[in-house]
């Protein structure tokens, strides 16, 4: 029998669960930290790694007190983060600047340059993230601090992801090359794969800047997945904690990454983790390009698998925007929703609000609402968003499928799916298969079950899972809304390839909103 602690640093707040090789859950706190914006730059978002450890130390202290606890009996100590979310340090490890944050887009200009870079000198890591470098990713946030920050450059000696700097800072590690670099972010985030011998050459770092010479080497060090160790909890992070010192800290890696394993994700399965944005994450057997999805990297979700992300640019942030322009919150303009039939408003909307992340991969397009009247109402129009973001992740989950990565079950976690069935309901009908629901959040559980690895308290993830994951709620498909369903994709990915893709061939619209009109005439006679 084991304890163990799970740790998901968040974007406002990091919780810590217990849990316990034998009975489960036992318990949960969260703690917050602030996130640093800039009125006069939307783009900027930061937040400080001593407010984050603080964070950690309290949420610590507070599940031991309410669960009774005591630290002694914690036998390791496991966690995930946000990403990419980068830090720069000296020498001694210390950092030189806060966390650029996930959601920090400073970086567009060297994310650009980036990308059409790659492609003229055809380094094959592009293609195996999607064609296109993102701005919230690593290599383009450490460039464009690098260029904006002249006085700290001769300090500087390395920069981290959030989860390898956090398991760093607990081991007592104090020097760069000395830190385990976890193979998820450094795979999804910063175009390393053993495929091409690790990260791009230096040759093509250099090419982009000068102030790139020798950041191959500053980078190195091993790269390794979560079945590996970090480090050991130090003599003075135990005392902070209130833990016993040397625990077993294995590697971390990406939260959407550990949510899909919390969730109970196995080979053929796809975890849609739906937040603000949505994370789709799935493993295979096999190692293959698939074009358009942001990232395919052996063992970056499950040591023995290759993991697969792809996603959308905005999901819940959609709902929110859609309420605030009425005036309202999502949760009481999604009153009375779960009357709507498919296809009932005649709208067919896009989910591009904020660029499409998979497969378009471009980062420009808006959303698009089509089949407006003049009694259209904000619900409606939030019905029709939440009919889009299925229709897009349809057309992600078909893009994978043609490459070698079919789905045989879908998963619904994160935060939304928890408090929303009627987005569930209508995920399972434009699938047309079962979507299968957390009833407890697997936030942080996934993070535990590599920690109950690590102290050897189960054989495999396998094992671990089977003991740990929450039971699920099943959404069937209903047969009469996914013919409807049916129909209304077609539409969907006319107008998305049509409009979003400058490169496709002339595909005709004209039908689309007569279409629209009568699929929402016949949901009008069948309601």
């Amino acid at each position: 029998m084991a304890i163990v602690a799970g740790v998901d640093f968040g974007t406002l707040s990091t919780r810590v669960t217990l849990l316990d090789s034998e009975r489960g859950r036992l318990g949960m706190a969260l703690a917050s930290y602030p996130l640093q914006r800039r009125r006069d730059d939307p783009d900027y978002a930061t937040q400080s790694h001593e407010d984050q450890m603080g964070a950690l130390v309290k949420a610590v202290k507070q599940v031991l007190a309410d669960t009774g606890v005591a630290g002694e009996e914690i036998a390791a100590i496991a966690l995930d983060t946000t990403g990419s979310s980068v830090i720069p340090v000296d020498a001694t490890m210390q950092p030189l600047d806060d966390y650029y944050l996930w959601c920090d887009h400073r970086a567009l200009k060297e994310a650009q340059q980036i990308t059409a870079a790659a492609h003229v000198q055809q380094v094959e890591a592009i293609d195996w993230c999607g064609g296109v470098y993102s701005h919230e990713w690593g290599w383009a946030k450490l460039l464009h601090w690098l260029r904006h920050n002249p006085q700290e450059r001769d300090r500087f000696a390395s920069a981290f992801e959030h989860c390898d700097m956090v398991a760093a800072t607990l081991a007592g590690i104090t020097h760069p090359k000395q830190v385990k670099r976890s193979a998820c972010a450094m795979g999804h985030k910063w175009m390393w794969n053993p495929k091409w011998d690790g990260y791009p050459s230096q040759q093509f770092l250099s090419s982009l800047d000068p102030l790139f010479d020798g950041i191959r080497e500053k980078m190195s060090g091993d790269v390794l997945t979560s079945d590996h160790l970090a480090g050991h909890l130090s003599e003075a992070w135990a005392g902070k904690l209130g833990l016993r010192a040397g625990i077993p800290i294995p590697v971390g890696a990406f939260d959407a990454h550990w949510d899909a394993i919390g969730a109970g994700c196995r080979e053929g399965d796809v975890v849609n983790v739906v937040g603000t944005s949505t994370c789709i994450i799935a493993m295979t057997r096999t190692t293959q390009l698939v074009p358009g999805v942001c990232g395919v990297v052996p063992g970056s979700v499950h040591p023995s698998f290759t993991g697969v992300e792809a996603g959308l640019s905005a999901v819940g942030d959609i709902f929110d925007a859609i309420a605030k322009r009425a005036g309202r919150d999502v949760k009481s303009l999604s009153q009375g929703l779960d009357a709507y039939a498919a296809g009932q408003t005649g709208l067919l909307r896009l989910p591009w609000d904020n660029g499409d992340r998979t497969v378009l991969v471009k980062s420009e397009l808006g959303g698009v609402t089509l089949g407006w009247n003049l009694l259209h109402t904000a619900q409606d129009e939030l019905f029709a968003a939440i009919e889009g973001t299925a229709l897009h992740t349809r057309i992600i989950l078909e893009r994978m499928a043609e490459h070698g990565v079919p789905t045989e079950r879908v998963i619904n976690a994160g935060g939304i799916p928890q408090q929303n069935a009627v987005l569930n309901q209508v995920y399972a009908n434009v699938f047309n298969k079962p979507v299968l629901v957390p009833q407890t959040p697997p936030t942080s559980i996934g993070s535990g079950i590599f920690a109950l690895l690590a102290a050897g308290a189960f054989g495999s993830i396998e094992e671990a899972q089977q003991k740990m994951c929450p039971d699920t709620r099943t959404f069937t498909p209903e047969p009469v809304a996914a013919a409807r369903y049916e129909r209304l994709y077609h539409l969907f990915r006319s107008v998305y390839f049509g409009l979003g893709d400058s490169t496709a061939d002339a595909v005709p619209l004209g039908h689309v909103l007569r279409e629209l009109r009568n699929l929402a005439a016949q949901a009008r006679e069948h309601a």
